[in-house]
């Protein structure tokens, strides 16, 4: 058999893998091209394919754990197709997407394994604030897998999905991974979870040092709810749904331009609300993406991850608009509204109360003779504090807030506070990292 017919027959071979067949639905029609096709693993092919190409017109890097192979099993001929990408995404500065779909690894290749897997860790932490990452578990994804998938900045489960560090078979379903944090999205089956990879691309820049792609204007689609009041008509993208339900974190567009949304719901906010938000904030900051929070919350329950979710907001240098919906008081408000949180600018809905110090110690510095009283006195006078001082209006006589708004007012005051920072310019003092 001549070499023409050689690649022919290998070709067709791949394109009737899964692997093949999903990076093919994930790449836009006719822009899909091959990285290594020809790359072999002992006396068979590798264990995955990779390639290169454009998702609604974004270019990206793609490699997918091939199962119909040896079982995707991880070998160093397969480490070094996915290196080959990662290496490539880095000099490009191009989003990586890698699909996993696995036993597990070679254990016959021993040490080499553990030298493949460690490399890739590293090139995974290096591409890390540089290009962004996505992992997609659609079939088993345990031990080491499990850890180089986890490193990734998103990570979209199918519901067939397994995603665990364990290897003794136990965890790791997509609603346990949706409970913990851990997945960004989970979708029904494979071809929904490369979807909502698609709309997730287009949310985000090609790297650290470009813009978010931008769109065409969709008028806001108002339900009722505080984000849809403003954001293009269907352009919210929830993430980390399954946990942490005093937050909600997620991207949408406005005016066409992408931005981050926190918005938390008015309750005490936990360890893991905290932790949800930062993870956002951070991802948005290293990424230049604007960050609107709706603050609205009783406070926080955790002051050490209180302290990491402030730190989250006070090292971001990009654009932060903070609109109080409802409560911000002590130090929530300092946290995501006030000097603490750095924030750009900052409004009140009309109605919202607003004030570096809570009702309760507010009487109680205001009129220490409060604690002498009944209970119903101090409820009293509680209230009345918050009537008179914790206004909206009071606040931004007080210069703790920029200015008072509608709500029917909102997506125009945001789109113009946006078109105001789009050109902000922060530098920080030189460290390598913080310590929080």
């Amino acid at each position: 058999m001549s070499d023409g017919n050689k690649i022919a027959t290998i070709r067709a071979k791949l394109a009737a893998t899964s692997a093949y067949k999903r990076l093919e639905a994930l790449f836009d029609e006719g822009t899909f091209a091959q990285i290594a096709p020809f790359a072999r693993s002992g006396n068979g092919p590798v264990e995955a394919a990779a390639g290169h190409g454009e998702v609604n017109g974004c270019p990206v890097y793609a490699f997918a754990q091939n199962s119909d192979i040896c079982g995707g099993a991880m070998s160093k001929a397969q480490a070094a197709v996915l290196a080959k990408v990662f290496e490539l995404a880095l000099k490009t500065g191009t989003p990586v997407v890698g699909i996993y779909d696995s036993v597990g690894a070679r254990v016959d290749q021993g040490v080499e394994m553990m030298t493949a897997y460690g490399q890739l860790l590293n090139l995974s932490g290096k591409l890390a604030g540089v290009v962004p990452q996505i992992s997609v578990i659609l079939g088993p994804c345990e031990g080491t897998s499990a850890l180089l998938a986890a490193t990734a900045d998103f990570v979209i489960m199918s519901e067939s999905g397994k995603l665990t560090i364990n290897t003794n078979g136990e965890g790791g379903s997509a609603e346990e991974n949706m409970k913990h944090g851990v997945a960004a999205a989970c979708a029904k089956d494979e071809f929904a979870a490369i979807e909502a990879v698609k709309d997730l691309i287009t949310m985000l820049p090609q790297n650290n040092l470009s813009e978010a792609y931008e769109t065409e204007e969709i008028p806001a689609m108002d339900d009722g709810s505080d984000i849809s009041a403003f954001v293009d008509g269907g352009s919210f993208m929830e993430l980390y749904e399954g946990s942490a339900k005093s937050v909600q974190v997620g991207f949408a567009r406005i005016g066409g331009d992408s931005v981050g949304i926190v918005r938390t719901t008015g309750e005490i906010i936990d360890r893991k609300a905290c932790e949800k938000c930062a993870k956002l904030v951070r991802f948005c900051d290293a990424y230049s993406i604007p960050v609107i929070t709706l603050a609205d919350s009783k406070g926080f329950e955790c002051v050490k991850s209180a302290a990491k979710l402030t730190a989250a907001y006070a090292e971001a240098t990009t654009a932060k608009i903070t609109v109080v919906t409802g409560e911000a008081f002590g130090a929530f408000y300092m946290a995501v509204a006030g000097t603490g949180a750095s924030t750009d600018v900052t409004f009140a809905l009309d109605g919202a109360s607003v004030s570096p110090v809570a009702p309760e110690a507010g009487i109680i510095i205001l009129a220490p003779e409060m604690l002498k009283t009944d209970k119903e006195g101090r409820a009293k006078a509680v209230e009345e504090f918050r009537a008179n001082e914790c206004s909206a209006l009071r606040a931004a006589e007080m210069g703790y807030i920029d200015s008072v708004v509608d709500k029917s007012e909102l997506r125009n005051t945001l789109s113009n506070a946006l078109d105001m920072l789009a050109g902000k310019r922060e530098t920080t003092l030189p460290k390598k990292h913080s310590t929080l």
